[in-house]
């Protein structure tokens, strides 16, 4: 998402409007005439990303905060509908505006000073972005829990941006069983788990995401994503492994949530960590 809206920065805000919307509303702080009046005139310096989110940073260090989560869209196009349209930044000399659509209203918008965005995200709150994290790093924020390594690479806290479906693309190219835990982990599987990370996540971001059957996420112009025809394993039970040529993938439920794996190339031996 946020590399469709990047060609905002250096655009001025003229105007931001919460749209009429009677389903679940999503938070949106500090109140929208506050909100306002803090960011009209202010011009977009950057367009960053903080995990999932797109962050829009202004001239005067102030911070927006855009949370799609799993049903919520950041768009420059028209929206998949008009009754989940949440709130709308018409910006100069940019004829459509930024647009925060959210069918489940699960997301949310924030207006944050310097000050109030270091406390909520900074690396005591947040992890270090999935792109950025280097391997020791990684490595020294789960190296002595015991959880399942899929489960503890959702964590947020621990690094930013990876999602569900990428754990499990991620620890497939690894080859790493989703269900080993942390502290059985050697060096070199860490070091796989991060190289696999970089290039899964590089290659979603190359074909913009991935969009499921249910059609949810779409990207900054509203199109489907791509990269759903390149997955490895996700939704992919009971056909072939694509990396042994010999395995099935299997599906199996960790958290309360769907995760891919090939038995025969994901082996779930532990061993001592070293």
């Amino acid at each position: 998402m946020r590399r469709g809206i990047a060609h905002i920065a250096g655009r001025r805000i003229l105007n931001v409007e919460r749209a009429p919307c009677s389903r679940r509303p999503i938070e949106i702080l500090p109140r929208i005439d506050v909100f306002r009046r803090r960011v009209q005139g202010q011009v977009i310096r950057e367009v960053g990303r903080l995990g999932k989110r797109v962050v829009l940073v202004l001239e005067d260090e102030q911070r927006i905060i855009l949370e799609p989560r799993m049903t919520g869209l950041v768009l420059m196009a028209d929206p998949p509908t008009v009754d989940h349209l949440r709130i709308s930044i018409t910006l100069e000399r940019v004829a459509q505006p930024l647009l925060f659509w959210d069918r489940r209203g699960l997301g949310s918008v924030r207006l944050c000073s310097a000050d109030e965005y270091a406390k909520r995200y900074g690396l005591e709150k947040i992890g270090p972005d999935a792109l950025v994290i280097s391997p020791a790093e990684l490595r020294s924020r789960l190296c002595t829990s015991r959880r399942e390594i899929k489960v503890a690479l959702l964590d947020q806290r621990a690094v930013a941006g990876v999602g569900n479906l990428y754990a499990s693309e991620l620890l497939h190219l690894a080859r790493i069983h989703p269900a080993r835990r942390c502290d059985t982990l050697r060096k070199a599987e860490w070091e796989r788990i991060h190289a696999a990370m970089l290039a899964i996540l590089q290659t979603a971001i190359k074909y913009e995401g991935s969009t499921l059957s249910d059609g949810t996420y779409r990207n900054a112009l509203n199109e489907s994503g791509n990269y759903q025809n390149h997955h490895r394993v996700y939704d992919r039970a009971d056909q072939p492994c694509q990396q042994c040529k010999g395995g099935i993938i299997q599906r199996i439920v960790q958290a309360q949530r769907s995760t891919f794996f090939c038995a025969k190339c994901q082996t779930r031996r532990s061993r001592t960590r070293s």
